[in-house]
């Protein structure tokens, strides 16, 4: 049997990145690592790039070319070759001036992409039309985790506690921004101010004073009309915890809790630079696991499976939580397409876990290729 005939009885994965939100760059950076680790003994894999103006393209995946180098964040190839999905799930290469060619049925989509346009539902919706399998959540899951706002009303109607907030709609700010101000003015000071549909800490600022409030809110604004406004923890620290969803039909698991902790370089949180630069490292310390009392550990990581099922998450998530000063723990947010970057909290919780970087991908692919498509 030719080599080309045994690659046709693997699984195409189509690994989908890039994208036109502000977390293009992070999305191109995570895809490096999976296309990296993903097995091409068990896998038949093809890179599809989205570019930052929504263009589809055939990706040479090259990780070095998609990794952030000298500062430079990496891009999605523009002249690379247009793709298309056909139909019976067939993705099409389509070159102008030439015949369009087909690379075959995909049995299954990674979409790596990060932020609006790929993690709220928009993709997710896409692929359920085409009747796609896919990993991760679905469209209600990838839309509720990308929004703060409803986030934050799911979590409470699930008995989780949430810091209290203020939603700046885009119509709020325009007409009556003095009204926005004395309802953050209530929640007291310090606050951080973020966009309500993003993610990377892209846009999100800390608050101490009225007066820095409405640079905050336009800086926000540059990347969502609608921004959310969260009062501080009581010295809170930051606690993360990994979910993926069960094998055969079983329950998801929770990781070990890791720690995060910023300080120093004039980095007060856990912001872009602290996550994703080099420069970076030098002022941020990932602890995993986290140094938690047994009993805090045991209801953090019970916590995150609630907010799991409490979203109707699938495949995997990242859980964030303060443990504050007053021993309350309060869930911060989840992230329904963690970031897979070699500084990447996600993968160095399960690899505290028992499960290495290729064992987690590996779980992900498995676990979508065996779901059903449609209504489930």
């Amino acid at each position: 049997m030719s080599e080309h005939s045994k690659d046709q009885h693997k699984p195409r994965v189509a690994v989908v990145f890039g994208g036109r939100s502000g977390e293009h760059a992070i999305s191109c950076v995570t895809a490096a690592n999976v296309l990296q680790v993903i097995d091409r003994d068990k896998y038949d894999v093809v890179p599809v790039g989205i570019s930052t103006t929504g263009h589809w393209v055939l990706e040479n995946g090259d990780p070095e070319r998609l990794a952030i180098t000298d500062g430079r964040l990496p891009e999605v190839d523009i002249t690379a070759a247009p793709v298309l999905f056909g139909t019976n799930r067939e993705l099409i290469v389509s070159e102008p001036g030439s015949v369009p060619s087909t690379l075959g049925e995909v049995d299954v989509v990674f979409p790596l992409l990060h932020g609006p346009f790929g993690e709220d539902g928009t993709l997710q919706g896409l692929l359920e039309m085409s009747d796609m399998r896919y990993v991760g959540a679905g469209v209600l899951a990838s839309a509720v985790g990308m929004d703060k706002h409803y986030m934050k009303v799911v979590f409470q109607a699930a008995g989780l506690e949430v810091t209290p907030f203020v939603v700046i709609r885009d119509r709020d700010w325009r007409r009556d921004p003095e009204t926005c101000r004395k309802a953050v003015d209530a929640l007291g000071y310090p606050v951080f101010v973020k966009p309500s549909r993003g993610g990377s800490s892209l846009g999100v600022s800390k608050v101490n004073d009225l007066d820095e409030l409405d640079d905050a809110v336009e800086a926000a604004r540059l990347h969502d009309p609608k921004v959310i406004v969260e009062a501080s923890a009581n010295d809170p620290r930051e606690i993360e915890v990994g979910v993926l969803g069960g094998l055969d039909d079983t329950d998801p698991i929770a990781s070990v809790c890791g720690e995060v902790v910023v300080s120093g370089g004039g980095h007060d949180f856990y912001d872009f630079e602290t996550k994703y630069l080099p420069e970076g490292e030098e002022y941020t310390a990932l602890s995993v696991p986290a140094d938690l009392p047994e009993d805090v550990t045991a209801e953090i990581r019970a916590k995150a499976l609630t907010a799991f099922d409490a979203i109707e998450a699938e495949g995997l998530a990242r859980v964030d939580f303060f443990y504050d000063a007053d021993g309350k723990i309060i869930i911060n947010e989840i992230n329904t397409m963690p970031g897979f970057t070699p500084t990447s909290m996600f993968p160095r919780l399960w690899s505290a876990s028992g499960k290495d970087y290729p064992t987690v991908v590996d779980h992900l692919l498995t676990l979508a290729t065996s779901r059903p498509t449609g209504l489930r």
